[in-house]
């Protein structure tokens, strides 16, 4: 994991486009499926992703090293994004109901078939979520970053993060549980 130190190595003369290599190397699925996961759409997620490494290329001088280098990147990642999601040609493509793809390849087990399901029934309970619990979720559990760090990412207190995150928790497990029941009794649709 790349530290503040190595980004220092840029003022002192390291080339930009090395260190921005490395990061893109390191982070970038990472800046990527936070993209996707913003705005459920894998094309604005590859242009979000673009543009926020370009923006990262630009502010490598500015990094000040307050948080890690993997929640500046979520940060201007999210920044990014909300930028995206302001714009008209963004709230017209999205009007439209979209789903997000799976993989269509035939697994090749049952066991990849159901672990497949899994996930993708996972990600639809999670996806289901408000946007702010959502949110709290998926850089908790999938990013990894701890409550000072979220807190700092999305400008609110560690205690928001953390009644969210309950709450996130909170429905996502009430979502399986009915799910669960409704698979028990044979229903075709979850509720």
């Amino acid at each position: 994991m790349l530290s503040f130190e190595y980004l220092e190595h840029v003022q002192a003369g390291l080339d930009r486009s090395a260190v921005l290599d490395e990061l893109m190397k390191t982070y970038g699925r990472d800046v990527w499926n936070y993209a996707l996961f913003l705005t459920r759409n894998r094309e604005l997620a590859d242009d979000i992703t673009q543009d926020a490494f370009v923006k990262v290329y630009e502010k490598l001088y500015s990094y000040r090293g307050e948080s890690s280098v993997r929640t500046w990147l979520l940060a201007i990642t999210r920044n990014t994004a909300l930028d995206a999601m302001r714009s008209s040609w963004f709230k017209r493509v999205m009007l439209l109901p979209q789903r997000l793809l799976t993989a269509d390849s035939v697994p090749s087990a049952e066991r990849e078939a159901l672990d497949r399901e899994l996930v993708h029934d996972t990600w639809s309970v999670v996806l289901d979520l408000p946007a702010k619990l959502r949110e709290v979720l998926l850089l908790s559990a999938h990013h990894g970053l701890q409550m000072k760090e979220i807190a700092q990412l999305l400008g609110v207190s560690e205690g928001t993060v953390k009644s969210r995150l309950f709450r996130a928790r909170e429905q996502a497990s009430r979502k399986f549980k009915q799910r669960e029941a409704s698979a028990e009794y044979g229903e075709e649709e979850w509720t």
